[in-house]
């Protein structure tokens, strides 16, 4: 499958911008081509390819609307690491494995403090193309760390933080901890992740505060974008598991 972005609105495709670029200068495509195009809110159209001038459309063959997504959603809270490469490689690979969200956390020892959101959701595109992503992720804004637990969900949000003197769920009895109180399908799960040094004191009181749990991702300490895929990963195996 020959999968690209564009707009999809009842028959009618416009393929993005720079999409259009991509297929007339470097894939050097011909009028007639078969490919697909996806807006990344669950649609899906096949064609051929038109060309006219510097333009190139689809004539458009099928759509398939509201495409099967994931169950449960996952939304992971990181905080963005010194080394930029690291945080775009967790997008990258969260993305291919269906995360629904992605928010970046100004934490009390985040060192990084700019951000190009822009790249970062270029990326999470192109990784959503590469894995036959349907339903691409939101890539959020930077935002402080106080900011966002005061709209937290407390049932269906945890935090994953490396103090062994407090009490924490391990993340292989999480569904059995939550049979008493269900997730319901089609919900948001969020997952806060701290940055290098982790959460501090303070946060993670306030986190406790506000009823938000708190779970171990095992015996080893993980850097902060291995413990993003960690958990994408646990979830994507959950979804397909369930």
């Amino acid at each position: 499958m020959k999968l690209f972005y564009g707009e999809i609105n009842d028959n009618q495709v416009i393929i993005d911008s720079e999409e259009q670029t991509h297929i007339v200068k470097v894939l050097r495509m011909r009028s007639g081509e078969e490919i697909f195009v996806t807006d990344g809110k669950g649609n899906l159209a096949k064609g051929n390819l038109v060309f006219e001038g510097k333009k190139v459309s689809l004539d458009v063959k099928e759509i398939q609307e509201n495409l099967p997504n994931f169950s449960t959603q996952l939304h992971i809270a990181i905080a963005p690491t010194k080394n930029i490469d690291r945080i775009e490689f967790f997008v990258e690979k969260a993305t291919e494995m269906g995360i629904a969200e992605i928010t970046l956390l100004q934490t009390e020892k985040t060192e990084r403090k700019n951000l190009n959101i822009d790249k970062l959701r270029k990326q999470s595109i192109a990784a959503s193309k590469q894995s036959l992503r349907f339903h691409f992720p939101i890539i959020n804004d930077v935002i402080k760390f106080s900011d966002f637990i005061k709209e937290v969900n407390s049932e269906n949000t945890f935090v994953a933080h490396c103090n062994e003197n407090l009490e924490r769920i391990d993340l292989k009895m999480f569904r059995q901890a939550q049979h008493d109180n269900p997730i319901d399908k089609g919900e948001n799960i969020t997952f806060l992740i701290g940055p290098e040094g982790d959460f501090s004191d303070k946060e993670i009181q306030l986190l406790a505060e506000k009823g938000v749990k708190a779970v171990s991702l095992g015996s080893q300490r993980l850097r902060t974008e291995t413990a993003g895929v960690f958990v994408a990963a646990w979830n994507y195996a959950e979804n397909l598991i369930g």
